[in-house]
């Protein structure tokens, strides 16, 4: 189902999707509530029928699901990681464009759940992810890193992490509106925050706290805009102009450009925050040019 765009940002607002990032005690209050009642975090009964999905366990024990298409051959692999302000859990969005771009792209898609805050930390996860993304090179040949939001900081922060301890360059990470610095000191998100019916800085920071643990908020574990990003493999970047994270957007693409990295950035003006996971034209649009690039990369 296709919704007219005007009709998304209300939705949001009717419902305060952005409670808890807007405030402090909205930010401590979602963190009590995933605390004492964890959300469902499996696969919906239905996918699209043309996929299989079968669940192990990684090194660190945590849950895996890989959707594989039904049909076709499966060349390469895709690691998505999910968004959710490192505080909520997998949502039936990220499970679709999983499904997707395993049936369209013809890969299979390892869907990592890894802990939340306040039990997951910023190094433990992308450390997790750099040595799935790894052993996924030796096991599937070529691998693609793939995140929205918290799970774009985090896979780009692998990207800096296989590059620097593998001597890894991937043929694809895609990031789709992703945290960058988690420092959040850029000027101009607060020139885009009255159009964000989403994100906000004051309940933001609180989870950001929890989820840097005992590294400074400058290290590139944590904010991937402060790594040295020479020798990065291509990268594809989506961000919308109503979303408080595209400010750190535009100086990545800057950085990344003036460091040689072959990046395509996907500017869309009054677009949202993870537009692409949106049931939108514009969202299927970006999730067609994601299948796309997924199938030109594992088929090199």
């Amino acid at each position: 189902m296709i919704l007219p765009e005007a009709l998304v940002p209300v939705f949001l607002r009717l419902t305060q999707a952005n409670a808890a990032f807007l405030t402090e005690s909205g930010a401590r209050r979602r963190l009590h509530e995933r605390t004492l009642r964890p959300a469902r975090s499996g696969p919906p009964r239905r996918l699209r029928a043309d996929v299989l999905v079968s669940a192990e366990r990684n090194a660190a024990g945590w849950p895996v699901y890989t959707v594989s298409p039904k049909n076709t051959p499966a060349q390469g692999n895709v690691l998505y990681i999910h968004g959710g302000g490192w505080v909520n859990e997998i949502s039936l969005q990220h499970w679709q464009i999983a499904a997707q771009i395993a049936a369209e792209a013809s890969t299979l898609v390892q869907v990592l759940i890894y802990p939340l805050i306040p039990f997951g930390t910023s190094e433990a996860v992308v450390e997790s992810v750099t040595d799935m993304a790894h052993k996924s090179t030796q096991t599937h040949g070529p691998t693609i890193l793939a995140g929205d939001s918290a799970g774009g900081q985090i896979v780009l922060s692998a990207a800096l992490q296989l590059r620097d301890h593998h001597g890894l360059t991937l043929p694809r990470t895609i990031a789709i509106s992703p945290a960058l610095d988690l420092s959040m000191k850029n000027p101009d998100i607060a020139k885009v925050q009255p159009s964000d019916p989403w994100l906000g800085t004051k309940g933001t920071k609180v989870f950001i706290d929890l989820w840097k643990d005992c590294l400074n908020v400058e290290n590139p574990l944590v904010s991937p805009l402060n790594g040295d990003l020479q020798g990065l493999g291509p990268i594809t970047l989506f961000s919308g102009t109503r979303d408080i994270l595209n400010p750190d957007s535009r100086l990545y693409f800057e950085k990344a450009t003036k460091a040689g990295v072959d990046i395509e950035f996907i500017q869309k003006d009054g677009q949202l925050h993870v537009f692409p996971l949106l049931p939108t034209v514009v969202g299927r649009d970006a999730r067609q040019k994601i299948v796309q690039r997924v199938r030109q990369a594992v088929s090199v």
